[in-house]
């Protein structure tokens, strides 16, 4: 999961960003020093023009789901981790960084990421009540986006960054898991009040998350994902490579998490 520390002076900060929504707050939260300072150099591999980026300064710095943002005057650097992505902070740790930005003291690198120049507003480009970390997140635009699905598989349901921005696999499982909902339950099949179990958990075990992360204590707290016996039935449980449209492997119990169809 890497090493997180708090950026203070000159230390170093390494993340290896699994792309869920907690993991994004954490770089956030570290990175937020370099708020309102002026960015001196630029370069790195990636494809996109970074004319005009060097000499500007920070003026946020954002998250949505998996998505970090880093907000200038003019523009927004969108940075996005998919599977492997890493970042460090003040020293460069890995070679050929993806994109590099120089400050007159410190230093932000992201390795093996997708980098995106967004010209448009971000209110307008993203829907804050979506993001399941956001103040703004809102419950019931989430039941009735779902409500629009009922054929589509939980497990798939959790993990659409339109109604559950942030929500990656490990967050899928153990809410599932938590919930005692079997991973290939259609929506619309759900009992309203376990459909409403499943969205309020899924925000709860966001922020679960985001503690054990921040404590090194994450996988610790792990229930199913990961894992090869029920805690609750003490059986095993089942393990499938891929589940669902999205394919992502799934870790849930044939005894105690109920099939809805």
């Amino acid at each position: 999961m890497g090493i997180l520390q708090p950026l203070t002076g000159t230390g170093i900060c390494i993340g290896m960003c699994m792309p869920e929504g907690p993991s994004i707050v954490i770089l956030r939260e570290q990175a937020a020093a370099f708020k309102g300072r002026k960015i001196v150099s630029v370069s790195g591999n990636t494809k996109v023009d970074l004319a005009g980026i060097a000499g500007k300064k920070i003026v946020a710095l954002r998250s949505w789901g998996k998505h970090f943002l880093i907000q200038l005057p003019d523009r927004t650097i969108r940075i996005h981790f998919m599977l492997f992505g890493s970042y460090s902070i003040n020293e460069k740790t890995k070679p050929n960084p993806r994109l590099h930005l120089a400050f007159e003291k410190g230093a932000l690198y992201f390795y093996a990421c997708s980098v995106k120049i967004l010209l448009d507003d971000l209110d307008e480009l993203y829907d804050w009540s979506a993001d399941v970390m956001n103040d703004r997140w809102d419950p019931k635009k989430a039941r009735k986006k779902l409500k629009a699905m009922p054929d589509v598989l939980v497990a798939d349901a959790l993990l659409d960054q339109d109604v559950f921005a942030g929500v990656g696999n490990i967050i899928k499982n153990e809410v599932l898991f938590r919930i005692r909902v079997h991973p290939l339950s259609k929506v619309g099949a759900l009992p309203p009040r376990k459909l409403g179990e499943m969205i309020r958990e899924a925000r709860n075990y966001s922020f679960d998350f985001l503690e054990w992360k921040k404590a090194y204590e994450l996988r610790k707290n792990w229930l199913a994902h990961g894992k090869s016996v029920c805690p609750r039935c003490v059986i095993p449980l089942c393990r499938v490579q891929h589940l669902g449209k999205r394919q992502r492997r799934a870790f849930f119990c044939e005894n105690c998490q109920k099939r809805y169809d």
